[in-house]
Protein backbone atom coordinates (compact mmCIF):
# COMPACT_ATOMS: atom_id res chain seq x y z
CA UNK A 1 0.00 0.00 0.00
CA UNK A 2 1.33 3.43 -0.97
CA UNK A 3 1.75 5.95 1.82
CA UNK A 4 -0.21 9.15 1.24
CA UNK A 5 -0.68 12.51 2.87
CA UNK A 6 -3.50 15.02 2.71
CA UNK A 7 -2.82 18.12 0.62
CA UNK A 8 -5.07 21.21 0.61
CA UNK A 9 -5.21 22.96 -2.77
CA UNK A 10 -6.90 26.31 -3.38
CA UNK A 11 -6.42 27.10 -7.07
CA UNK A 12 -5.44 25.63 -10.40
CA UNK A 13 -4.72 22.18 -8.90
CA UNK A 14 -8.44 21.77 -8.11
CA UNK A 15 -10.63 19.37 -10.08
CA UNK A 16 -11.18 20.40 -13.68
CA UNK A 17 -8.69 23.29 -13.59
CA UNK A 18 -5.44 23.81 -15.51
CA UNK A 19 -2.93 22.06 -13.23
CA UNK A 20 -5.22 19.29 -11.91
CA UNK A 21 -3.49 16.77 -14.23
CA UNK A 22 -0.34 17.29 -12.11
CA UNK A 23 -2.19 15.64 -9.19
CA UNK A 24 -3.72 12.90 -11.30
CA UNK A 25 -0.40 11.99 -12.95
CA UNK A 26 1.19 11.14 -9.58
CA UNK A 27 -1.82 9.05 -8.53
CA UNK A 28 -3.46 11.54 -6.16
CA UNK A 29 -7.11 10.96 -5.26
CA UNK A 30 -9.73 13.61 -4.47
CA UNK A 31 -10.84 13.38 -0.83
CA UNK A 32 -13.28 16.27 -0.19
CA UNK A 33 -14.15 19.94 -0.47
CA UNK A 34 -13.81 22.01 2.69
CA UNK A 35 -12.61 25.38 3.97
CA UNK A 36 -9.69 26.69 5.93
CA UNK A 37 -10.16 28.21 9.35
CA UNK A 38 -10.97 31.95 9.02
CA UNK A 39 -7.33 33.02 9.12
CA UNK A 40 -6.35 33.34 5.45
CA UNK A 41 -6.35 35.91 2.65
CA UNK A 42 -6.23 35.26 -1.10
CA UNK A 43 -4.68 37.10 -4.06
CA UNK A 44 -4.96 36.66 -7.81
CA UNK A 45 -1.55 36.44 -9.43
CA UNK A 46 -2.16 38.08 -12.82
CA UNK A 47 -5.49 36.17 -13.02
CA UNK A 48 -3.54 32.98 -13.76
CA UNK A 49 -3.50 31.39 -10.29
CA UNK A 50 -4.17 32.32 -6.66
CA UNK A 51 -1.85 32.69 -3.70
CA UNK A 52 -3.24 32.07 -0.22
CA UNK A 53 -1.52 33.34 2.92
CA UNK A 54 -2.24 32.95 6.61
CA UNK A 55 -2.63 36.29 8.39
CA UNK A 56 -2.63 37.43 12.01
CA UNK A 57 -5.92 39.32 11.64
CA UNK A 58 -8.59 40.00 9.03
CA UNK A 59 -8.59 36.49 7.64
CA UNK A 60 -11.53 34.53 6.24
CA UNK A 61 -12.27 30.89 5.45
CA UNK A 62 -11.01 29.97 1.97
CA UNK A 63 -12.51 27.15 -0.11
CA UNK A 64 -10.06 24.29 -0.63
CA UNK A 65 -10.02 20.74 -1.91
CA UNK A 66 -8.27 18.00 0.02
CA UNK A 67 -6.36 15.41 -2.01
CA UNK A 68 -4.69 12.17 -0.90
CA UNK A 69 -1.24 12.42 -2.48
CA UNK A 70 1.36 9.64 -2.61
CA UNK A 71 4.42 10.77 -0.63
CA UNK A 72 6.66 10.21 -3.66
CA UNK A 73 4.47 12.55 -5.74
CA UNK A 74 4.59 15.60 -3.46
CA UNK A 75 7.95 16.83 -4.77
CA UNK A 76 6.83 16.34 -8.37
CA UNK A 77 3.70 18.43 -7.76
CA UNK A 78 5.63 21.20 -5.97
CA UNK A 79 8.21 21.49 -8.75
CA UNK A 80 5.38 22.05 -11.27
CA UNK A 81 3.74 24.82 -9.24
CA UNK A 82 4.17 28.44 -10.41
CA UNK A 83 7.00 30.44 -8.83
CA UNK A 84 6.14 31.95 -5.46
CA UNK A 85 3.98 29.05 -4.30
CA UNK A 86 5.17 26.61 -1.67
CA UNK A 87 4.00 23.82 0.61
CA UNK A 88 3.17 24.79 4.19
CA UNK A 89 0.80 23.81 6.97
CA UNK A 90 -2.84 24.84 6.56
CA UNK A 91 -5.42 24.73 9.34
CA UNK A 92 -8.86 23.63 8.20
CA UNK A 93 -12.25 24.70 9.58
CA UNK A 94 -12.40 21.29 11.31
CA UNK A 95 -9.24 22.12 13.26
CA UNK A 96 -7.20 19.55 11.32
CA UNK A 97 -3.80 20.67 10.09
CA UNK A 98 -2.69 19.41 6.67
CA UNK A 99 -0.06 20.35 4.16
CA UNK A 100 -1.27 22.88 1.61
CA UNK A 101 -0.25 25.20 -1.19
CA UNK A 102 0.50 28.67 0.15
CA UNK A 103 1.89 31.88 -1.33
CA UNK A 104 5.07 33.68 -0.43
CA UNK A 105 4.74 37.34 0.68
CA UNK A 106 6.69 38.75 -2.28
CA UNK A 107 4.42 36.90 -4.71
CA UNK A 108 1.32 38.77 -3.55
CA UNK A 109 2.94 42.23 -3.41
CA UNK A 110 1.13 44.50 -5.87
CA UNK A 111 -1.36 41.80 -6.89
CA UNK A 112 -5.17 41.99 -6.69
CA UNK A 113 -6.56 40.77 -3.38
CA UNK A 114 -9.58 38.50 -3.92
CA UNK A 115 -10.23 37.40 -0.34
CA UNK A 116 -13.81 38.69 -0.48
CA UNK A 117 -14.69 35.93 -2.99
CA UNK A 118 -13.76 33.17 -0.51
CA UNK A 119 -12.01 31.06 -3.12
CA UNK A 120 -10.51 30.81 -6.58
CA UNK A 121 -13.57 29.27 -8.26
CA UNK A 122 -15.86 32.07 -7.01
CA UNK A 123 -13.37 34.67 -8.20
CA UNK A 124 -13.09 33.03 -11.62
CA UNK A 125 -16.90 32.94 -11.90
CA UNK A 126 -17.01 36.69 -11.20
CA UNK A 127 -14.82 37.35 -14.25
CA UNK A 128 -17.34 35.94 -16.73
Amino acid sequence: MTETLKLAVNGTLMRGLALNPNLLTVGARFHCETETEPAYRLWSIEDRYPAMMRVASGGVAIAVEIWEVPLAGLGVILMQEPPGLAIGKVKLATGDIVLGVIGEPLTVAGQREITQFGGWRAYQASLS
